[in-house]
């Protein structure tokens, strides 16, 4: 900014000194606009043509003056010129470098396939949640937008190896899949797979039927947001109420609840305990709404207060951040 600065004021000079030129060419030699643009340029840059008219006296010592003058000033506009090229070069070198270590660095993330309107959904919940994740799309706009915002971002085509090697795959958590084509989302799950046989991945399913294909590449999930919608419009018609309802857990005024899982470790305090010793809601304040059992990944809702809770069994709970956050220092052995 202070380059950009100093370049525009040394070119508001050189244009005044270019019109202080030719008004002092007009006026000691007698020639036209056009004779005094061209002595005050050839005059400037020192090029050394043939003067348009006998130059007098004054004229010489007129042009002494711009001479000198404006060799300072093209002098100062280059050089404020060659230190932003410099510097630019410098800085875009440091934050490429400064990206591949955070990269390199990701264990048990996140990668985002594609940025469209379902990635950019996508990233937002992601960067709500503080989770890490880094996100790989072709369109060389959005990336740079994205690192702009502090965003992991690179440019890159999700369906090759490299790509996906780049984004540290072989230590991600899980993959979603959001390209603007099934047969694009189905060759970047088959290769995810390929890859990394534990990832878990979800992929956006376009086009009806696709959700098998997507299944069959390896997506442990798949999702389409136009039948999503749909079915949402129609529940919102049909069943206002109940759409009011669920807005309304999930958005109760400024005050945001959501959807959250924890696991039980074998360190837990919870481990061995039935769910009414726990007082989880208590504690936390959260509401347990389904628990999945570890050893038969059965998906118990509204559970029992006899219910037993083991080691790797999974809470399905309702309310805060800092509400989960409490749970989950239970759940990892921290009473």
């Amino acid at each position: 900014m202070i380059f950009g600065k100093r370049i525009a004021i040394s070119l508001f000079i050189l244009l005044l000194l270019v019109l202080a030129g030719m008004l002092g060419y007009r006026s000691f030699l007698s020639v036209s606009w056009i004779d005094a643009l061209y002595m005050t340029i050839i005059t400037i840059s020192t090029v050394g043509y043939q003067e348009v008219a006998p130059m007098t006296a004054s004229a010489k010592l007129f042009s002494v003056v711009l001479i000198l003058v404006s060799l300072g000033t093209v002098g100062y506009l280059l050089t404020n010129i060659a230190s932003l090229l410099f510097e630019s070069n410098v800085m875009a070198a440091i934050r490429r470098r400064k990206m591949e270590n955070s990269i390199e660095k990701l264990d048990n993330h996140y990668i985002v396939c594609g940025c469209g309107e379902t990635g950019s959904s996508v990233i937002e919940y992601l960067t709500s949640k503080k989770v890490p994740f880094i996100v790989i799309d072709n369109n060389e706009e959005i990336i740079a937008n994205l690192n702009a915002h502090g965003i992991l971002a690179f440019i890159g085509n999700a369906t090759q190896e490299e790509v996906l090697a780049k984004a540290q795959i072989h230590k991600a958590k899980g993959l979603i899949a959001s390209l603007s084509r099934d047969s694009f989302n189905v060759y970047t799950v088959l290769t995810a797979r390929g890859m990394n046989p534990d990832l878990y991945i979800v992929a956006k399913a376009i086009e009806k039927g696709s959700d098998e294909k997507l299944r069959k590449a390896g997506a442990n999930n798949t999702i389409s947001p136009n039948e999503i919608g749909g079915r949402r419009l129609a529940a919102s018609l049909v069943r206002p109420s109940i759409i009011s309802f669920l807005d309304a857990i999930t958005m109760a005024g400024e005050v945001e609840f959501d959807l959250e899982e924890v696991v039980i470790q074998q360190t837990s305090v919870l481990n061995g305990v039935i769910l009414k010793d726990a007082r989880i809601p208590e504690k936390t304040g959260l509401i347990v709404l389904a628990l999945r059992k570890a050893n038969t990944n059965k998906l118990i809702f509204n559970p029992s207060s006899d219910e037993n809770l083991s080691y790797g069994d999974t809470m399905i709970v309702l309310g805060q951040d800092n509400q989960v956050n409490m749970l989950r220092q239970l759940a990892e052995g921290n009473e």
